[in-house]
């Protein structure tokens, strides 16, 4: 059988008990592979890396180190979210590393898609390499890697959280998830008594909110996109909806047109709500989301945003659109 072919008679990972049975026999396995070795890992806050680095606490405690690094494209409260959970509660070995500035720098008068990611892309993986290069003794790479990853990409995480290696330094990968599914991997996170906000957080682009800011990216015109992404997310989990819809977001775009605001004329950006569902991210539906809902937000996002004087809800399946903006 390959190494990255999920045994045929695993069972699937749908109870606490499974998820208890399957932590102690991986971290069995964490301590047997890395001894009294040390690992470093690439904590972005998702539900993956999040999940791999609560599990190596478990099994090797201050032999891991985690990097976070906040490229300044993070949703509200996110890395302080990773600070809390994993520097104060769960007592991680964790370098935090605010690289805001470095990379709205870069980006400043940017507005090609593809050159945007790239930008972002590679300022990780040099920001990363910078930090690993100041530790010493590291013989392992944690990585977020799971079963989709693998049947998609040769067990390759290509996602921004995996970050660059030093070219003179070869890692031995340390993969825990690799044989589970997301929905298994959201399980295993709560018998690790990781919080719902992170162990449900919704799926999340490498470039993050760099994406949902179309053009070139400014800091107020992110700044109004990072506070009303934060409006819509506390309003569909008062709606119920936070379970029930794959994934929903605000995108901010870099045009502006007359409102009223205060009762005089304004010159503003536009907010459009996407809210899809889907099983494979291939295709996608629009959810109809209750009129009351949209208009609470609406009402909440236009008075309570500085930029913004219009909400707009995209009823864009995929296709003809794709799920995010660029």
């Amino acid at each position: 059988m390959s190494d990255n072919k999920r045994p045929e008679t695993m069972e699937r990972i749908t109870t606490p008990e499974l998820a208890n049975a399957f932590i102690d026999e991986e971290i069995a396995k964490l301590r047997a592979q890395i001894g009294e070795g040390k690992v470093l890992l690439a904590l972005s806050g998702g539900v993956d890396s999040s999940v791999v680095a609560a599990m190596l606490i478990k099994a090797v405690g201050k032999q891991l180190t985690c990097i976070h690094v906040n490229h300044g494209l993070m949703r509200k409260g996110e890395s302080e979210e990773v600070i809390r959970v994993f520097g104060e509660e769960l007592g991680a070995n964790l370098i935090y590393v605010d690289a805001t500035d470095r990379f709205l720098d870069k980006l400043a008068g940017v507005s090609d898609p593809e050159t945007k990611r790239k930008i972002i892309g590679g300022e990780f993986i040099r920001v990363f390499e910078e930090e690993s290069k100041k530790l010493s003794g590291i013989a392992f790479l944690g990585q977020g890697t799971i079963y989709p990853d693998i049947l998609e990409s040769d067990g390759i995480k290509a996602h921004h959280n995996v970050g660059g290696l030093p070219e003179d330094v070869e890692f031995e990968l340390v993969e825990p998830l690799k044989f589970l599914f997301k929905d298994e991997v959201r399980v295993v996170g709560k018998a690790l008594g990781l919080p719902d906000s992170m162990v449900y957080r919704q799926p999340f682009p490498g470039p993050g909110l760099g994406v949902r800011c179309p053009g070139a990216i400014t800091r107020d015109r992110l700044s109004a996109l990072r506070e009303a992404d934060a409006i819509l997310r506390e309003e569909f989990e008062k709606a119920g909806l936070m379970g029930k819809v794959w994934q929903y977001f605000t995108v901010v775009p870099d045009f502006k047109s007359t409102g009223i605001k205060g009762g005089k004329r304004s010159f503003e950006w536009p907010c459009i709500i996407r809210a899809v569902n889907t099983k494979d991210a291939m295709t996608a539906t629009i959810e109809r989301v209750d009129w009351d809902v949209l208009e609470r937000i609406t009402d909440r996002i236009t008075h309570e945003v500085d930029g913004i004087n219009r909400v707009l809800y995209d009823l864009t399946p995929k296709p003809t659109g794709t799920i995010e903006y660029e």
